[in-house]
């Protein structure tokens, strides 16, 4: 048997480690306090015990200060397993927090207590991003386990904060990278249910708040008042415009294009009989990379400025969200040919480096110059009840990440 293949077996035989893994992750709430927890502090605790227990010692930890949690800081955990050439390393990264359960009528189970149905493990955080914490873990361990020598550095990155913002987690770690140039870096934190999608590029993301201000008056005397509605469901039309004002097309992007959508309304008045004074919407724009989001927000303003004198109202347009695009991973870079011939090799598909419009914490080590990439083979249930990950992908994964180290 050759040594990969004796890692694949080994990572098969972790199944029922793997549910008690996450069993015990899951029990412990490591939700941001923004989200009415306290933070990442216990989950960090016990992954370090986790880690020394199955030979994994080296850990380092990087603490940013949190003075909203009782423990005072937020946890960023550094763990290293050594190869034979310490002048490169492989990357694997995975988020310690998880969102609330939200409605838990809306559960089929305890959302804090793992279920296990077939192949099937529910419970909140299994999937985001416990999937990919667990399976950089076990990818390490059969290395350990096997006693075979990686032949670089293996790193595990888990950091905090990655679900309310990012800089008290990547974000903190982004300020002294301990990245090298040479360096894969995998952060196993989105995909599609097939694993064909790698993820290398992401377009930059802007939500605009659209107000527009009339004269509230009665509904039977429209010449009294102006109607902020009417105002702003005209501009809503016309900021269509913007599709073909920026109209750049790449077919690395699905869509392969930039998107400006009306999204969310808040609600004006209360009562029908009423002509609303003020009036607010959202817009969700994903711009490819080549475009200034300080255009798009000066030509949006424009249109919004001519159909508002048009329509007898004015308009305010405020920024809600913005957050720049990252320099792409090439296609060609090293790490994902390493990991396209990996997932070809234990899933017998083709994957496809693809750039999306939403956004990750990859952007952050993009942004300093290093390449990364998103990728895992997963349903995407997080955030929503009865969220749950597949047993078999996650073996599967950590298989893809285990090859990934074997030939890098």
């Amino acid at each position: 048997m050759t040594e990969l293949k004796k890692l694949f077996s080994r990572i098969d035989s972790y199944r029922e480690e793997l549910i008690d893994l996450e069993t015990s992750l899951t029990a412990i709430i490591a939700m941001s306090p923004k989200s009415g927890g306290d933070g990442e502090q216990k989950k960090a605790e016990f992954i370090k015990e986790y880690l020394k227990k199955h030979g994994i010692g080296d850990i380092k930890e990087v603490n940013s200060k949190d003075p909203t949690v009782s423990c005072g800081y937020r946890p960023n955990l550094i763990a290293t397993i050594p190869g034979k050439d310490h002048s490169k390393a492989v990357w694997l990264m995975a988020h310690m927090d998880v969102v609330p359960p939200g409605d838990l009528a809306k559960w089929d189970s305890d959302p804090w207590k793992v279920c296990v149905d077939g192949d099937k493990i529910y419970g909140r955080g299994v999937e985001d991003d416990q999937q990919g914490l667990s399976a950089s873990v076990l990818a390490a361990r059969a290395f350990i386990d096997e006693g075979i020598v990686p032949p670089v550095d293996i790193k595990l990155l888990m950091v905090a904060d990655e679900e309310t913002g990012n800089e008290l987690g990547i974000g903190e770690i982004m300020k002294n990278p301990p990245f090298g140039k040479d360096d894969y870096i995998v952060v196993p934190d989105g995909g599609t249910a097939d694993g064909t999608q790698v993820e290398v590029a992401e377009m930059s993301i802007l939500w605009l708040k659209v107000i527009t201000r009339g004269v509230q008056c009665h509904a039977s005397m429209p010449h009294k008042g102006a109607n902020a509605f009417k105002g702003g469901a005209r501009i809503a039309v016309a900021l269509d415009e913007l599709y073909k004002i920026f109209p750049a097309q790449n077919s690395l992007f699905d869509p392969p294009h930039s998107t400006f959508e009306p999204t969310k309304k808040e609600a004006n008045v209360p009562n029908v009989n009423t002509i609303p004074g003020e009036d607010v919407f959202y817009v969700d724009c994903r711009v490819m990379p080549e475009y200034k989001l300080d255009d798009v927000i000066a030509r949006a303003n424009e249109i919004a400025q001519k159909v508002a004198k048009e329509s007898g109202v004015s308009c305010e347009i405020e920024v809600v969200q913005r957050s720049d695009a990252a320099p792409p991973t090439p296609a060609d870079a090293p790490v994902v040919k390493g990991i396209c011939k990996a997932i070809s090799d234990v899933y017998g598909v083709k994957p496809i480096a693809q750039g999306i419009g939403g956004g990750t914490v990859a952007a952050h080590i993009r942004k300093e110059g290093f390449n990364a990439v998103v990728w895992c083979k997963q349903d995407e249930t997080m955030h929503g009840p009865n969220e749950y990950a597949i047993l078999s992908n996650i073996l599967g994964d950590a298989k893809v990440f285990a090859h990934l180290i074997f030939n890098a």
